[in-house]
């Protein structure tokens, strides 16, 4: 009889979930290896135009990997799931004049929720990713994301959002190790995809066209207005509010004198806030649409460090529930803008605390 415990492991082709995979195999586990076919057009000329994580170019290195660990391999469809969860999320965020996080979004109902339920349909008793970070069970009870061992690749910021029965259910073997170890690793057993570049920009905008995308995801010409002051002063005119995100300082087109930051963006009036740096430094950050992972709630305010987007170096604050959901973050130190739609993640100690949606 057959002890061992199956696990999916998704496969993008890249470096880390590759290792992944040859590390669960050595601990004994067996590894079916899938890619998510999630938003990319059965078209060969886009292989080489749609690099990173969900490329075509994915499928084919995944499979030379998954052969080379001799592991089963399978590429499974999720176009519907990712078109609705985060493609249409992305779209609507964005012509409401917020900044949405399309991987935080992916991870939790693309990643995590359609690929386990459908992995735990098939058998199998875990899924896996080559994320940085480490699933731990506290003394609590709770499951909760403990930080990466490389600081610099720490990635618990975008999978906050994870619920006690994913996480339940979720390996992240490479959390253990520095990025430079997992290339190593790769480099050991020959592994072709050793030194493969990380990918990094949003997978379904390639070109970084993100204003683009959206009129032609929705059919709908987003239309110019004014940019203002917080006094509704008129500065001149903005290319439409999906060219812009609160905290920005390039690419304005405005002479003024001075640095000028988008401090608010009003989709009410198609109007696009301008102000001082000073102006657009914050303490406080709400947030709603919360999830906790190492506590079941916050019983009371808490000191904690915490994130206001993915390469923030974190600043402490106070948090303290306001609402049913939600909370305010009052924070030790200024800080630069924080872009509704991003999410403020809390940390106590190296654990994740919760988090939430910025307000």
């Amino acid at each position: 009889m057959n002890t061992k415990k199956t696990v999916v492991v998704g496969m993008s082709g890249g470096v880390d979930s590759s290792v992944a995979a040859y590390l669960l195999k050595q601990q004994g586990y067996d590894v079916i290896g899938v890619t998510m076919q999630i938003w990319q057009d059965e078209d060969e000329l886009k292989v080489q135009e749609n690099g990173g994580c969900c490329g075509l170019s994915a499928v084919d290195d995944a499979r030379r990997v998954a052969s080379d660990l001799d592991i089963p391999y399978y590429v499974m469809n999720f176009k519907e799931e990712f078109q609705k969860s985060v493609i249409d999320y992305f779209v609507k965020e964005y012509q409401q004049g917020r900044t949405p996080n399309p991987c935080i979004a992916c991870n939790r109902y693309v990643k995590w929720e359609s690929l386990l339920q459908r992995s735990m349909s098939i058998g199998a008793d875990y899924i896996a990713t080559g994320h940085y970070a480490r699933v731990e069970k506290l003394p609590n009870g709770r499951y909760s994301l403990r930080c990466s061992k490389t600081a610099a690749k720490d990635q618990t910021y975008a999978l906050y959002n994870l619920t006690q029965e994913q996480l339940s259910k979720t390996l992240m073997p490479v959390g253990e190790y520095t990025k430079d170890e997992v290339r190593k690793i790769a480099d050991d057993i020959h592994l072709m995809v050793a030194n493969k570049p990380d990918s990094q920009d949003i997978c379904f905008v390639p070109d970084g066209d993100y204003a683009s995308f959206i009129e032609q995801e929705s059919g709908t010409a987003i239309p110019k207005g004014n940019f203002v002051l917080q006094d509704g002063t008129v500065l001149g005119q903005h290319k439409g509010i999906t060219h812009y995100t609160v905290g920005q300082r390039r690419g304005l087109g405005l002479a003024l004198g001075y640095h000028a930051y988008v401090i608010e963006i009003r989709p009410e009036t198609n109007e696009v806030v301008l102000g001082t740096k000073e102006e657009s430094l914050i303490t406080q950050v709400k947030a709603n649409h919360l999830n906790f992972m190492s506590v079941a709630d916050l019983k009371e305010p808490m000191r904690v460090f915490a994130k206001v987007r993915y390469n923030h170096r974190g600043a402490w604050c106070t948090v303290q529930k306001t609402a049913e959901d939600e909370i305010l973050c009052t924070f030790e130190e200024r800080l630069g803008p924080s872009s509704p739609g991003q999410a403020v993640v809390l940390y106590d100690g190296e654990y994740v605390l919760g988090g939430g949606t910025i307000l």
